[in-house]
């Protein structure tokens, strides 16, 4: 960090492929294991040769001749925790991706995914549904809309600064902007649960906490994740160069309001997906990122990847505390992100000190 308070590095330490390659690959391999273990473990234990055996395409046919014990562990690895562990590793990756990618237009690196209100927008329109009894992929498709609404309104009032703004200018006005708009929703959350009948009001609060009970079906954020590094990897080496200002980018040829416009919308996209599929999971965005960043640079044509792969460990892994910790019972996954998170970040404000 420059001297400039809250602000990004000025200077890149940019990385050679071999060496993010083998940044990419450990995460990927952790990613790996800890996904094993969230199909192995839970309120019933299974061996890895049963995880893996319940993965097989022909298990169906070889479950239903050794018996009734091997046709459970199929039903609960591969309609129970695979897909809850796909959506958890999507929900972080698409997380821990918008929290860089705004620390990059915001050029703050405590920027973080729901600064802009878009968590505040679907929790508001999923609170409705969940209110007026709707069913499941209602409450989803409201969360959906309220993310896109809170999305619109921000870049309705804050089109200027976000396109026309200074460097030194957009940044503060932007995060106010946001920071109005999530008042807003949170008056109104704190509105509905207040007027929420009382066999209704766990299941908000537990949805508010974050949530991958819903995660049955992880195939949107899974799709909003490819769209997202899609868009946004190609242009890793342009978010470089607007890392050291609008001139500077401009003078190299980038066309700044494009790429901002790109950036902005991918990590909007990518936190609604994940507020959609999980309910609000704090600080993925914030410690992942910055985590990395502190490690290995600010490179954004490594960090990027390896953003959402270390999210989605970080999402798997705190799923898999809150379903064994006091198994069977099952914690929010936010309270783990959050009880984890905080201590990790003041450890690293501290170290960043010294």
């Amino acid at each position: 960090m420059n001297r400039q308070s809250g602000s990004m590095p000025a200077t890149l330490r940019v990385m050679n492929a071999k060496r993010a390659a083998a940044i990419w690959l450990v995460l990927a391999l952790i990613a790996l294991a800890v996904l094993m273990a969230s199909l192995a473990l839970g309120s019933v234990s299974l061996a890895p040769m049963r995880v893996l055996a319940a993965l097989l395409p022909s298990h169906a046919s070889v479950g239903s001749s050794l018996g009734s014990s091997t046709d459970l562990a199929g039903e609960i690895v591969r309609n129970l925790r695979l897909p809850r562990a796909l959506a958890g590793f999507a929900c972080g990756a698409l997380l821990a991706l918008a929290g860089a990618l705004l620390q990059v237009l915001l050029r703050n690196p405590l920027a973080e995914p729901y600064v802009l209100g878009v968590s505040g927008g679907a929790a508001t329109f999923a609170l409705v549904a969940m209110i007026a009894g709707c069913a499941w992929w209602m409450v989803d498709a409201s969360a959906f809309a309220g993310a896109f609404v809170s999305i619109l309104l921000v870049l309705g009032l804050a089109r200027r600064e976000l396109w026309r703004g200074e460097p030194q200018d957009t940044s503060p006005r932007l995060l106010l902007t946001g920071a109005v708009v999530a008042s807003g929703w949170a008056a109104l959350i704190t509105l509905l649960l207040n007027l929420a009948p009382d066999n209704r009001l766990r299941g908000m609060l537990f949805w508010l906490t974050g949530d991958l009970n819903g995660g049955a079906m992880p195939w949107v954020a899974l799709v909003a994740l490819v769209i997202v590094l899609v868009a946004i990897v190609p242009v890793a080496p342009r978010l470089n160069v607007l890392l050291r200002g609008d001139a500077a980018a401009q003078a190299l040829g980038v066309a700044v309001m494009p790429l901002r416009l790109r950036v902005y919308l991918a990590a909007s996209v990518a936190a609604a997906a994940a507020v959609t599929t999980a309910g609000t999971v704090g600080f993925v965005g914030l410690v992942v990122p910055h985590m990395l960043r502190l490690a290995f640079g600010n490179d954004q044509r490594m960090l990027l990847p390896a953003a959402a792969l270390g999210g989605g460990v970080a999402v798997m892994g705190a799923d898999l505390i809150a379903r064994t910790v006091i198994a069977p019972a099952q914690l929010p996954v936010g309270v783990i992100t959050s009880i984890v998170g905080v201590p990790v970040f003041l450890w690293m404000l501290l170290r960043k000190r010294r």
